[in-house]
Protein backbone atom coordinates (compact mmCIF):
# COMPACT_ATOMS: atom_id res chain seq x y z
CA UNK A 1 0.00 0.00 0.00
CA UNK A 2 1.46 3.45 -0.63
CA UNK A 3 1.30 5.99 1.89
CA UNK A 4 -1.59 8.21 2.36
CA UNK A 5 0.61 11.13 1.18
CA UNK A 6 1.02 9.42 -1.97
CA UNK A 7 -2.69 8.69 -2.59
CA UNK A 8 -2.96 12.36 -2.52
CA UNK A 9 -1.16 13.39 -4.54
CA UNK A 10 -3.20 13.84 -7.61
CA UNK A 11 -5.56 15.05 -5.95
CA UNK A 12 -3.56 17.69 -4.25
CA UNK A 13 -1.99 18.55 -8.19
CA UNK A 14 -5.41 19.18 -9.26
CA UNK A 15 -6.15 21.74 -6.11
CA UNK A 16 -2.80 23.42 -7.08
CA UNK A 17 -4.05 23.84 -10.24
CA UNK A 18 -6.77 26.02 -9.03
CA UNK A 19 -5.88 27.65 -6.48
CA UNK A 20 -2.22 29.20 -8.57
CA UNK A 21 -2.94 30.33 -12.32
CA UNK A 22 -0.83 29.74 -15.43
CA UNK A 23 1.82 32.03 -15.96
CA UNK A 24 0.67 35.01 -18.55
CA UNK A 25 3.05 33.46 -21.08
CA UNK A 26 1.79 30.40 -20.94
CA UNK A 27 -1.97 31.52 -21.10
CA UNK A 28 -0.93 34.05 -23.90
CA UNK A 29 0.29 30.86 -25.85
CA UNK A 30 -2.84 29.32 -25.24
CA UNK A 31 -5.27 31.84 -26.00
CA UNK A 32 -3.77 34.60 -28.32
CA UNK A 33 -7.70 35.83 -29.77
CA UNK A 34 -8.10 36.87 -26.32
CA UNK A 35 -4.30 38.56 -25.95
CA UNK A 36 -4.84 40.56 -29.24
CA UNK A 37 -8.30 41.80 -28.30
CA UNK A 38 -6.59 43.22 -25.35
CA UNK A 39 -3.90 44.79 -27.39
CA UNK A 40 -6.58 46.56 -29.40
CA UNK A 41 -8.83 47.62 -26.20
CA UNK A 42 -5.29 49.26 -25.30
CA UNK A 43 -4.72 50.88 -28.72
CA UNK A 44 -8.40 51.48 -28.48
CA UNK A 45 -8.32 53.62 -25.48
CA UNK A 46 -5.00 55.17 -26.36
CA UNK A 47 -7.36 56.80 -29.33
CA UNK A 48 -10.19 57.76 -26.85
CA UNK A 49 -7.98 59.29 -24.82
CA UNK A 50 -5.65 61.60 -27.38
CA UNK A 51 -9.57 62.73 -28.70
CA UNK A 52 -10.45 64.08 -25.19
CA UNK A 53 -7.49 65.46 -24.66
CA UNK A 54 -7.71 67.14 -27.92
CA UNK A 55 -11.29 68.14 -27.02
CA UNK A 56 -9.91 69.88 -23.62
CA UNK A 57 -7.36 71.93 -25.86
CA UNK A 58 -10.02 73.09 -28.43
CA UNK A 59 -12.19 74.20 -25.75
CA UNK A 60 -9.63 76.59 -24.14
CA UNK A 61 -9.90 78.54 -27.37
CA UNK A 62 -12.10 80.49 -27.28
CA UNK A 63 -12.61 79.65 -23.50
CA UNK A 64 -15.46 77.76 -23.00
CA UNK A 65 -15.80 76.74 -18.93
CA UNK A 66 -18.31 73.98 -19.67
CA UNK A 67 -16.94 72.73 -22.50
CA UNK A 68 -13.34 72.36 -20.54
CA UNK A 69 -15.77 70.86 -17.48
CA UNK A 70 -16.81 68.19 -20.00
CA UNK A 71 -13.84 67.52 -22.12
CA UNK A 72 -12.36 66.77 -18.37
CA UNK A 73 -14.62 64.63 -17.10
CA UNK A 74 -14.00 62.91 -20.72
CA UNK A 75 -10.49 62.87 -20.04
CA UNK A 76 -10.41 61.44 -16.69
CA UNK A 77 -12.90 58.78 -17.77
CA UNK A 78 -10.14 56.97 -20.35
CA UNK A 79 -7.41 57.28 -17.88
CA UNK A 80 -9.40 54.97 -15.26
CA UNK A 81 -10.45 52.97 -18.20
CA UNK A 82 -6.81 52.80 -18.90
CA UNK A 83 -5.92 52.07 -15.63
CA UNK A 84 -8.75 49.43 -15.34
CA UNK A 85 -6.78 47.55 -18.33
CA UNK A 86 -3.99 47.76 -16.57
CA UNK A 87 -4.39 45.79 -13.12
CA UNK A 88 -6.60 43.49 -15.36
CA UNK A 89 -3.16 42.65 -16.92
CA UNK A 90 -1.46 42.58 -13.61
CA UNK A 91 -4.05 40.33 -12.50
CA UNK A 92 -3.66 37.83 -15.29
CA UNK A 93 -6.91 37.36 -16.17
CA UNK A 94 -8.19 39.19 -19.35
CA UNK A 95 -11.50 38.83 -19.78
CA UNK A 96 -13.22 38.75 -23.19
CA UNK A 97 -15.72 41.93 -22.98
CA UNK A 98 -17.73 40.13 -25.64
CA UNK A 99 -18.96 36.96 -26.46
CA UNK A 100 -15.98 36.06 -28.07
CA UNK A 101 -12.35 36.89 -28.80
CA UNK A 102 -13.54 37.82 -32.53
CA UNK A 103 -15.80 40.22 -31.57
CA UNK A 104 -14.29 41.53 -28.51
CA UNK A 105 -11.59 42.61 -31.19
CA UNK A 106 -14.06 43.70 -33.83
CA UNK A 107 -15.19 46.04 -31.07
CA UNK A 108 -12.19 47.64 -29.82
CA UNK A 109 -11.78 48.18 -33.66
CA UNK A 110 -14.68 49.77 -33.99
CA UNK A 111 -14.38 52.14 -30.90
CA UNK A 112 -10.93 53.32 -31.96
CA UNK A 113 -12.41 54.41 -35.31
CA UNK A 114 -15.03 55.91 -33.87
CA UNK A 115 -12.38 57.61 -31.64
CA UNK A 116 -10.26 59.07 -34.59
CA UNK A 117 -13.33 60.28 -36.40
CA UNK A 118 -14.43 62.06 -33.37
CA UNK A 119 -10.31 63.50 -33.38
CA UNK A 120 -11.31 64.65 -37.03
CA UNK A 121 -14.43 66.23 -36.01
CA UNK A 122 -12.59 68.66 -33.09
CA UNK A 123 -9.84 69.02 -36.08
CA UNK A 124 -12.33 70.08 -38.24
CA UNK A 125 -14.25 72.30 -36.28
CA UNK A 126 -10.46 74.45 -35.45
CA UNK A 127 -9.75 74.67 -39.10
CA UNK A 128 -13.25 76.04 -39.61
CA UNK A 129 -12.35 78.34 -36.72
CA UNK A 130 -9.33 79.39 -38.24
CA UNK A 131 -10.44 79.72 -41.51
CA UNK A 132 -13.58 82.00 -40.44
CA UNK A 133 -10.69 83.89 -38.73
CA UNK A 134 -8.59 84.57 -41.74
CA UNK A 135 -11.98 85.20 -43.93
CA UNK A 136 -12.27 88.07 -41.44
CA UNK A 137 -8.57 88.50 -41.47
CA UNK A 138 -8.75 89.03 -45.70
CA UNK A 139 -11.84 91.34 -45.33
CA UNK A 140 -10.03 93.90 -43.07
CA UNK A 141 -7.27 94.08 -45.24
CA UNK A 142 -9.08 94.39 -48.11
CA UNK A 143 -10.59 97.59 -46.25
CA UNK A 144 -7.59 99.02 -45.83
CA UNK A 145 -6.67 98.27 -49.16
CA UNK A 146 -9.52 100.29 -50.37
CA UNK A 147 -9.17 103.41 -47.77
CA UNK A 148 -5.13 103.26 -49.20
CA UNK A 149 -5.96 103.53 -52.45
CA UNK A 150 -8.51 106.28 -51.85
CA UNK A 151 -5.97 108.04 -50.02
CA UNK A 152 -3.19 107.22 -53.09
CA UNK A 153 -5.77 108.76 -55.33
CA UNK A 154 -5.92 111.95 -53.24
CA UNK A 155 -2.42 112.54 -53.01
CA UNK A 156 -1.77 111.62 -56.80
CA UNK A 157 -4.39 114.20 -57.13
CA UNK A 158 -2.66 116.39 -55.05
CA UNK A 159 0.49 115.92 -56.79
CA UNK A 160 -1.35 116.47 -60.06
CA UNK A 161 -2.35 119.80 -59.08
CA UNK A 162 0.57 121.15 -57.17
CA UNK A 163 2.60 120.46 -60.35
CA UNK A 164 -0.11 122.40 -62.50
CA UNK A 165 0.02 125.44 -60.14
CA UNK A 166 3.75 125.11 -60.18
CA UNK A 167 3.82 125.48 -63.98
CA UNK A 168 1.10 128.31 -63.98
CA UNK A 169 3.54 130.28 -61.20
CA UNK A 170 6.47 130.36 -63.19
CA UNK A 171 4.93 130.96 -66.50
CA UNK A 172 3.22 133.73 -65.04
CA UNK A 173 6.35 135.69 -64.20
CA UNK A 174 5.50 136.43 -61.09
CA UNK A 175 8.40 135.66 -58.31
CA UNK A 176 6.04 135.33 -55.28
CA UNK A 177 4.36 132.83 -57.30
CA UNK A 178 1.27 131.33 -54.82
CA UNK A 179 1.58 128.44 -52.69
CA UNK A 180 -0.15 125.11 -53.33
CA UNK A 181 -1.84 123.40 -50.51
CA UNK A 182 -3.58 120.39 -49.51
CA UNK A 183 -7.08 119.78 -50.88
CA UNK A 184 -8.93 118.64 -47.19
CA UNK A 185 -12.12 119.05 -44.94
CA UNK A 186 -10.08 121.66 -42.60
CA UNK A 187 -9.52 124.00 -45.82
CA UNK A 188 -12.68 123.93 -47.16
CA UNK A 189 -14.18 124.24 -43.32
CA UNK A 190 -11.57 127.69 -43.18
CA UNK A 191 -12.81 129.14 -46.68
CA UNK A 192 -16.07 128.89 -45.41
CA UNK A 193 -15.14 131.09 -42.66
CA UNK A 194 -13.66 133.24 -44.52
CA UNK A 195 -16.74 133.88 -46.64
CA UNK A 196 -18.88 134.22 -43.70
CA UNK A 197 -16.43 137.08 -42.56
CA UNK A 198 -16.47 138.82 -46.49
CA UNK A 199 -20.14 139.37 -45.91
CA UNK A 200 -20.05 140.60 -42.56
CA UNK A 201 -17.50 143.08 -43.83
CA UNK A 202 -19.13 144.27 -47.12
CA UNK A 203 -22.49 144.65 -45.34
CA UNK A 204 -21.04 147.36 -42.85
CA UNK A 205 -19.84 150.17 -45.69
CA UNK A 206 -23.44 149.05 -47.28
CA UNK A 207 -25.23 149.83 -44.27
CA UNK A 208 -23.09 153.16 -43.79
CA UNK A 209 -23.81 154.10 -47.56
CA UNK A 210 -27.34 153.88 -46.85
CA UNK A 211 -27.17 156.07 -43.36
CA UNK A 212 -25.73 158.74 -45.25
CA UNK A 213 -27.83 158.80 -47.90
CA UNK A 214 -30.96 158.78 -45.23
CA UNK A 215 -32.25 155.46 -45.80
CA UNK A 216 -35.16 154.39 -43.15
CA UNK A 217 -33.07 151.32 -41.85
CA UNK A 218 -35.95 149.71 -40.56
CA UNK A 219 -38.02 149.31 -43.10
CA UNK A 220 -35.63 148.74 -45.31
CA UNK A 221 -34.84 145.55 -43.04
CA UNK A 222 -38.06 144.96 -43.28
CA UNK A 223 -38.77 144.91 -46.60
CA UNK A 224 -36.02 142.62 -47.02
CA UNK A 225 -37.10 140.07 -44.26
CA UNK A 226 -40.55 140.73 -42.94
CA UNK A 227 -42.58 139.88 -39.87
CA UNK A 228 -38.95 138.94 -38.37
CA UNK A 229 -39.14 139.35 -34.25
CA UNK A 230 -35.54 140.77 -33.35
CA UNK A 231 -34.38 140.94 -29.86
CA UNK A 232 -32.28 143.93 -30.04
CA UNK A 233 -32.63 146.75 -33.18
CA UNK A 234 -29.13 146.26 -33.98
CA UNK A 235 -29.69 143.21 -35.11
CA UNK A 236 -31.69 144.17 -37.89
CA UNK A 237 -28.17 144.21 -39.65
CA UNK A 238 -28.29 140.67 -39.78
CA UNK A 239 -31.81 141.49 -42.76
CA UNK A 240 -28.47 143.24 -44.60
CA UNK A 241 -26.44 140.21 -44.27
CA UNK A 242 -29.08 137.79 -45.43
CA UNK A 243 -29.65 139.83 -48.66
CA UNK A 244 -26.43 139.49 -49.45
CA UNK A 245 -25.95 136.05 -48.97
CA UNK A 246 -29.41 134.77 -50.88
CA UNK A 247 -27.90 136.97 -53.97
CA UNK A 248 -24.58 135.45 -53.78
CA UNK A 249 -25.13 132.19 -53.26
CA UNK A 250 -27.83 132.00 -56.08
CA UNK A 251 -26.71 129.33 -58.36
CA UNK A 252 -24.13 127.96 -56.16
CA UNK A 253 -25.50 124.58 -56.96
CA UNK A 254 -24.56 124.37 -60.43
CA UNK A 255 -20.87 123.95 -61.43
CA UNK A 256 -20.69 127.17 -63.50
CA UNK A 257 -22.63 129.55 -61.07
CA UNK A 258 -24.74 130.36 -63.19
CA UNK A 259 -22.01 131.64 -65.93
CA UNK A 260 -22.36 131.25 -69.66
CA UNK A 261 -19.19 131.07 -71.03
CA UNK A 262 -17.83 129.09 -74.08
CA UNK A 263 -14.63 128.50 -72.67
CA UNK A 264 -15.54 127.04 -69.55
CA UNK A 265 -13.56 123.67 -68.52
CA UNK A 266 -15.24 121.44 -65.53
CA UNK A 267 -13.44 119.39 -64.00
CA UNK A 268 -11.87 118.73 -60.50
CA UNK A 269 -7.98 119.51 -61.42
CA UNK A 270 -9.61 122.62 -62.99
CA UNK A 271 -11.43 123.55 -60.30
CA UNK A 272 -8.43 123.14 -57.76
CA UNK A 273 -6.17 125.12 -60.14
CA UNK A 274 -8.97 128.09 -60.27
CA UNK A 275 -9.00 128.22 -56.84
CA UNK A 276 -4.99 127.84 -56.37
CA UNK A 277 -4.36 130.89 -58.91
CA UNK A 278 -6.67 133.14 -57.36
CA UNK A 279 -6.57 132.55 -53.51
CA UNK A 280 -3.00 134.77 -52.89
CA UNK A 281 -4.11 137.62 -55.82
CA UNK A 282 -5.80 140.72 -55.37
CA UNK A 283 -9.02 140.56 -57.04
CA UNK A 284 -8.38 143.63 -58.43
CA UNK A 285 -5.41 143.17 -59.92
CA UNK A 286 -6.70 139.66 -61.52
CA UNK A 287 -9.46 141.55 -63.32
CA UNK A 288 -6.98 144.04 -64.72
CA UNK A 289 -5.57 140.92 -66.47
CA UNK A 290 -8.45 139.63 -67.87
CA UNK A 291 -11.50 141.78 -66.92
CA UNK A 292 -13.67 139.13 -69.19
CA UNK A 293 -12.56 135.85 -67.74
CA UNK A 294 -15.41 133.74 -66.02
CA UNK A 295 -14.34 135.47 -62.95
CA UNK A 296 -14.94 138.92 -63.77
CA UNK A 297 -18.34 137.66 -65.56
CA UNK A 298 -19.28 136.41 -62.15
CA UNK A 299 -18.62 139.82 -60.40
CA UNK A 300 -20.02 141.85 -62.83
CA UNK A 301 -23.35 140.13 -62.82
CA UNK A 302 -23.14 139.54 -58.64
CA UNK A 303 -22.63 143.64 -58.47
CA UNK A 304 -25.93 144.22 -60.40
CA UNK A 305 -27.88 142.09 -57.88
CA UNK A 306 -26.41 142.79 -54.57
CA UNK A 307 -26.44 146.50 -55.45
CA UNK A 308 -29.57 148.28 -56.67
CA UNK A 309 -29.99 150.80 -59.47
CA UNK A 310 -31.79 152.83 -56.81
CA UNK A 311 -29.35 152.21 -53.84
CA UNK A 312 -26.66 153.03 -55.96
CA UNK A 313 -27.73 156.05 -57.16
CA UNK A 314 -28.62 157.27 -53.88
CA UNK A 315 -25.15 156.48 -52.94
CA UNK A 316 -22.97 158.55 -55.72
CA UNK A 317 -25.95 160.56 -57.20
CA UNK A 318 -25.63 158.67 -60.51
CA UNK A 319 -25.52 155.53 -61.93
CA UNK A 320 -21.86 156.26 -63.68
CA UNK A 321 -19.96 152.84 -61.74
CA UNK A 322 -22.86 150.57 -62.89
CA UNK A 323 -22.92 151.88 -66.15
CA UNK A 324 -19.12 151.24 -66.09
CA UNK A 325 -19.50 147.74 -65.27
CA UNK A 326 -22.28 146.36 -67.25
CA UNK A 327 -20.21 147.38 -69.78
CA UNK A 328 -17.37 145.44 -68.73
CA UNK A 329 -15.03 147.76 -66.98
CA UNK A 330 -14.15 146.95 -63.16
CA UNK A 331 -13.68 150.65 -61.59
CA UNK A 332 -11.11 151.38 -58.77
CA UNK A 333 -13.55 152.69 -56.14
CA UNK A 334 -13.31 152.16 -52.62
CA UNK A 335 -16.45 150.56 -52.73
CA UNK A 336 -16.32 148.56 -55.53
CA UNK A 337 -12.94 147.15 -54.30
CA UNK A 338 -14.96 145.81 -51.15
CA UNK A 339 -17.53 144.34 -53.26
CA UNK A 340 -14.37 142.31 -55.10
CA UNK A 341 -13.13 140.72 -51.45
CA UNK A 342 -16.54 139.89 -51.27
CA UNK A 343 -16.90 138.45 -54.55
CA UNK A 344 -13.34 136.52 -54.53
CA UNK A 345 -14.12 135.12 -51.36
CA UNK A 346 -17.75 133.08 -52.50
CA UNK A 347 -16.05 132.27 -56.00
CA UNK A 348 -12.86 130.40 -54.23
CA UNK A 349 -15.73 128.73 -51.85
CA UNK A 350 -17.36 127.67 -55.41
CA UNK A 351 -14.22 126.38 -56.96
CA UNK A 352 -12.98 124.52 -53.88
CA UNK A 353 -16.88 123.04 -53.49
CA UNK A 354 -16.28 121.55 -56.88
CA UNK A 355 -12.68 120.44 -56.49
CA UNK A 356 -13.91 117.66 -54.45
CA UNK A 357 -15.24 114.24 -54.97
CA UNK A 358 -18.21 113.80 -54.42
CA UNK A 359 -19.05 117.63 -54.71
CA UNK A 360 -19.68 119.38 -51.53
CA UNK A 361 -23.60 119.71 -51.02
CA UNK A 362 -24.60 123.27 -50.45
CA UNK A 363 -28.29 123.07 -48.23
CA UNK A 364 -30.08 126.16 -47.28
CA UNK A 365 -32.57 126.76 -44.56
CA UNK A 366 -35.99 128.83 -45.29
CA UNK A 367 -37.83 130.93 -42.73
CA UNK A 368 -39.88 129.66 -40.04
CA UNK A 369 -38.00 126.22 -40.02
CA UNK A 370 -37.44 124.46 -36.35
CA UNK A 371 -33.85 125.10 -35.13
CA UNK A 372 -31.93 122.09 -35.23
CA UNK A 373 -28.68 122.09 -33.38
CA UNK A 374 -27.08 119.70 -36.01
CA UNK A 375 -27.87 121.84 -39.25
CA UNK A 376 -27.80 125.37 -37.81
CA UNK A 377 -25.90 127.76 -35.55
CA UNK A 378 -27.22 130.72 -34.22
CA UNK A 379 -25.36 134.19 -35.17
CA UNK A 380 -26.71 135.16 -31.83
CA UNK A 381 -24.82 133.50 -28.41
CA UNK A 382 -26.42 134.52 -25.38
CA UNK A 383 -29.82 133.50 -26.52
CA UNK A 384 -32.03 132.47 -23.46
CA UNK A 385 -34.00 129.36 -24.21
CA UNK A 386 -36.16 127.50 -21.52
CA UNK A 387 -36.45 124.02 -21.30
CA UNK A 388 -40.60 124.35 -21.02
CA UNK A 389 -41.05 126.82 -24.45
CA UNK A 390 -41.17 126.15 -27.93
CA UNK A 391 -38.36 125.49 -30.00
CA UNK A 392 -37.17 128.65 -31.52
CA UNK A 393 -37.80 129.64 -35.06
CA UNK A 394 -35.85 130.82 -37.86
CA UNK A 395 -35.87 134.04 -38.94
CA UNK A 396 -33.56 134.20 -41.86
CA UNK A 397 -30.65 132.89 -43.08
CA UNK A 398 -27.45 134.63 -42.79
CA UNK A 399 -25.21 131.99 -44.07
CA UNK A 400 -25.96 128.46 -46.08
CA UNK A 401 -24.67 125.24 -45.00
CA UNK A 402 -22.65 122.49 -46.41
CA UNK A 403 -22.42 118.77 -46.55
CA UNK A 404 -18.87 117.70 -46.77
CA UNK A 405 -17.22 114.06 -47.09
CA UNK A 406 -20.05 112.58 -44.54
CA UNK A 407 -19.97 115.94 -42.12
CA UNK A 408 -22.14 118.55 -41.47
CA UNK A 409 -21.19 122.39 -41.27
CA UNK A 410 -23.68 124.32 -40.28
CA UNK A 411 -25.87 127.26 -41.24
CA UNK A 412 -26.02 130.32 -39.54
CA UNK A 413 -29.70 131.59 -38.70
CA UNK A 414 -31.03 134.24 -36.62
CA UNK A 415 -34.31 133.03 -34.88
CA UNK A 416 -37.01 134.91 -34.26
CA UNK A 417 -38.81 135.78 -31.36
CA UNK A 418 -35.63 135.45 -29.00
CA UNK A 419 -34.58 136.57 -25.58
CA UNK A 420 -31.31 137.95 -24.89
CA UNK A 421 -28.94 138.08 -21.68
CA UNK A 422 -27.39 141.24 -21.41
Amino acid sequence: MLPTGVKDNPHRENNSQKVHPQPMEEAMNQNPEAVEALVSKIFSNISSLKSAYIQLQSAHTPYDPDKIQAADKLVISELKNLSELKHFYRENNPKPVCASPQDSRLAAEIQEQQSLLKTYEVMVKKFQSEIQNKDSEIVQLQQLIEEANQKRVKLEKNLKLRGLSTKESEGSGDENGFFPVDLTPDLFTATVEAAFLAIHDFSKPLINMMKAAGWDLDAAANSIEPNVVYAKRAHKKYAFESHICQKMFSGFQQESFGIKSDKLIVNKESFFHQFLALKEMDPLDTLGQNPDSIFGKFCRSKYQVVVHPKMEASFFGNLDQRNYVMGGGHPRTPFYQAFLKLAKSIWLLHRLAYSFEPNVKIFQVNRGTEFSEVYMESVVKNLIMNENDEKPKVGMMVMPGFSIEGSVIQSRVYLSGMKVAE
